[in-house]
């Protein structure tokens, strides 16, 4: 995030920020948590190696795909609160009933938005070529019981909360800071830099597109109340559709 200035007023409304120092981070930073992100899953995939069984394991699911993502939001918080003022401050990290009604309303949009744009993917590319890296795995190797439902939780609400502070929360902030004086074109490049690069991440070329769609309204949700709340929510939201289908896949009463 920018630091306040003396007199500036708070994205989406609410009460100006009191005077801080100007984080000690940025770009590097970002780069540093997606080095984080990128080694921390090859780490564990070499580790574990190939599954074994008919099911994936609790271990699999909570080591292999879940903490690489945490792990590397983790780095993100302790940058902020090393570098700068802390997650609160620099991320833009607060509870507000506003920016939660935004993030559901965006949510709402984007929901539409994921439904309408997978449907119109598949019949592009094919349906074995638009399923999610998370939903090919589930249909080549069924989870545990107990494993679908933490990969549930992870989906739906854990996982947005880490991609936001890493994309919406660092990689935003980095960018804002390039816009001195500027504030409007900097959040402006922030939602688009952000929102492309958050698509590209996710390493699957062929859903790039459709990543960019549901990109979209998380993003525009963040820009709207110039806080990170207003996109988790957004994000949550969107993803909850996609995580309930991933359980019932797994516990065999959905076929993907």
């Amino acid at each position: 995030m920018t630091a306040s200035q003396p007199g500036e007023s708070v994205p989406g409304g609410g009460t100006p920020e009191p005077d801080r120092p100007a984080p000690r981070w940025g770009f590097g930073a970002f780069l540093l948590v997606e080095a984080v992100l990128l080694a921390s899953a090859a780490f564990v995939s070499a580790l574990f190696g190939p599954v074994r069984g008919d099911q994936l394991p609790v271990r699999d699911v909570l080591i292999g795909t879940i903490a690489p993502t945490v792990i590397a939001a983790g780095v993100a918080l302790l940058i902020t609160k090393l570098r700068g003022n802390g997650p609160f401050a620099d991320l833009r990290l607060s509870w507000n009933w506003d920016d939660v009604r935004v993030g559901l309303k965006f949510g709402v949009l984007g929901l539409v938005c994921t439904t309408v744009g997978a449907f119109v993917w598949t019949q592009v590319v094919g349906r074995e070529n638009a399923t999610s890296a998370i939903g090919a795995l589930v249909e080549d190797k069924p989870m545990s019981v107990a494993a679908a439902v933490i990969m549930f939780g992870y989906v739906w609400l854990l996982g947005p909360i880490c991609e936001e502070i890493i994309y919406r929360g660092l990689l935003w902030g980095a960018v804002e800071r390039l816009h001195w004086g500027k504030e409007k074109w900097g959040r402006l490049a922030a939602f688009l830099l952000s929102t492309a690069v958050f698509a590209v991440s996710h390493l699957e070329p062929l859903r790039t597109t459709l990543l960019l769609v549901i990109a979209v309204p998380i993003g525009l949700a963040r820009l709207f109340t110039g806080r990170l709340l207003g996109s988790i929510v957004a994000h949550q939201m969107n993803n909850f559709l996609p995580a309930l289908a991933i359980l019932l896949t797994s516990l065999g009463l959905l076929s993907i």
